[in-house]
């Protein structure tokens, strides 16, 4: 027990717990993106696929395309860690203008599904997609072969 409630109120960042978190974090983030907001804009699941909001006044197909990779296909990417960073850009580029465009003027409880992806994004943006990712196993490799 006492070993129990020491791991729980320890703060000491341990690797192997902090990267199964990640992958964890990326894997359900990416998941929840794809299937509650990535396939009705195919029309997977609904009756009529999505009409995907234009706020930005950008060409119907460009913005149709961009929102269904930014839903569908960069989560992909986040999810086996590769290129990860990269891969995160156009999804915080349309939660954030999910945010602060589309809603801009609605309520906080509207807003917070936005909010919460951007933040949950932005996270991982800053803090990497952790030790079992591709990206990681790339760079390991790239440092083996240059004997660094």
């Amino acid at each position: 027990m006492r070993e129990i409630i020491e791991n729980m109120t320890n703060t000491s960042s341990r690797t192997h717990i902090l990267n199964v978190a990640l992958l964890v974090f990326r894997i359900v983030l990416s998941l929840q993106l794809m299937i509650v907001h990535g396939l009705k804009k195919i029309g997977i699941g609904v009756e009529v696929a999505e009409q995907v909001p234009n706020p930005l006044h950008l060409p119907e197909v460009l913005n149709s395309a961009f929102a269904i990779a930014g839903n569908l296909v960069f989560p992909v990417f986040i999810i086996f860690g590769l290129f990860t960073r990269l891969a995160i850009l156009p999804v915080l580029a349309i939660t954030l203008t999910g945010y602060f465009v589309l809603h801009a003027h609605d309520p906080l409880l509207v807003k917070d599904v936005p909010f919460m992806y951007s933040l949950s994004f932005l996270f991982l943006l800053v803090v990497g997609p952790g030790g079992y990712s591709v990206d990681c196993w790339l760079n390991r490799r790239m440092l083996a072969k240059w004997g660094v």
